[in-house]
Parts: structure tokens; C-alpha cells; sequence
């Protein structure tokens, strides 16, 4: 967990946007390099490298997704390469309105806004189901809500992807 280190917090799913940044801000300041430039080159390298682990970190946590997303990949549960099977009907179907589309058949366009606008209805109740998964994994840290988590996040991937695919039919 070298990215909650750095910034000297315990690894949880849901963090304090305020309190992260402060921490950020105050270890940015107290590694700055140029609090460094009259020390040796070894105390020089290592402000630099731990600038760039502050920043690498803030970047990463501050997001409640990407923080998540590390936080599994830290425990060894990258994403999954299979689409979740829930929407593989949809995605055929969509993906036959993007051909059309995109052969000049207008009439499909109707039918990619009106998935758009479901892509992002799902993507946002995944995202209010991940801020819950999360609160209950920190609150009782267990393998079988990381699983969930995981699963959500798949799918809230794939969702994204839809939803780019379709915004740039649509453009």
C-alpha cells in the first residue's frame, strides 16, 4: 500500500477528499526538492522520487475509481478480461446500431442516444453501489465484499466503454 503510505493513511476504500488533500499538501511541503537542493545527492534523489510518489498517490486516491481499482490490484484482483454476461445481448445489439451508423444508416441513431442515455443511468447506479460496497469493506474487511467490488468495477469499465463507443458514433 506504498500510495496510503506515503501520505500516512490506512488503506480504506472510502477516504476523506479534504483530509487527503491536506495530507498531500503537507507531505508535498515537506519533501519539496527545493528544501533538498543544498543536501546530497542521495537526499536530493530520494525528495524527487517521493514527490513523484506524493503525486502519483494524490492523483490515484483522489478519485474514488482509481483509488479502488489500485486498492484491488495491491490485493492482487486486476480486472477481468470477460464482459460481464448481463450485457452481452445489449452489446450485440448495440453494436449492430454502431455498423448501421456508421454505414450512413441515420435510423439506428435513435435507438445508440437511447442506450447512451441507459449507458450513464447504469454507470451512475454503479457508482452509488460502489460507494456502498466500499463503506462495508472498510467497515468489516472481508473477500467476499472485494469480490463485489471487483464485479462492480467490470462492469462499471465496461459501461464506460459502451458509453465512449456510442458518444463517438454519435459526434
Amino acid at each position: 500500500m506504498r500510495f496510503y503510505e506515503a501520505l500516512g493513511l490506512d488503506p480504506k476504500l472510502a477516504l476523506d477528499a479534504e483530509d487527503l488533500k491536506k495530507r498531500f499538501y503537507e507531505r508535498s511541503r515537506e519533501w519539496h526538492p527545493d528544501k533538498f537542493s543544498r543536501r546530497s545527492p542521495e537526499e536530493q534523489k530520494k525528495a524527487l522520487d517521493m514527490t513523484a510518489v506524493l503525486n502519483d498517490a494524490f492523483r490515484t486516491l483522489r478519485d474514488p475509481i482509481t483509488r479502488a481499482e489500485y486498492f484491488l490490484e495491491e490485493r492482487g484482483l486486476g480486472p477481468s478480461k470477460t464482459p460481464p454476461p448481463e450485457l452481452l445481448e445489449e452489446v450485440f445489439e448495440l453494436n449492430m446500431a454502431l455498423e448501421e451508423l456508421r454505414e450512413g444508416d441515420a435510423s439506428a441513431r435513435p435507438q445508440l442516444e437511447e442506450a447512451q442515455k441507459r449507458f450513464h443511468e447504469m454507470r451512475g447506479e454503479i457508482d452509488e453501489g460502489l460507494a456502498d460496497l466500499f463503506a462495508k469493506h472498510d467497515a468489516n474487511t472481508d473477500a467476499a465484499t472485494l469480490s463485489e467490488i471487483r464485479a462492480a468495477l467490470d462492469r462499471r469499465r465496461y459501461v464506460s466503454n459502451l458509453l465512449r463507443d456510442v458518444g463517438k458514433a454519435l459526434e
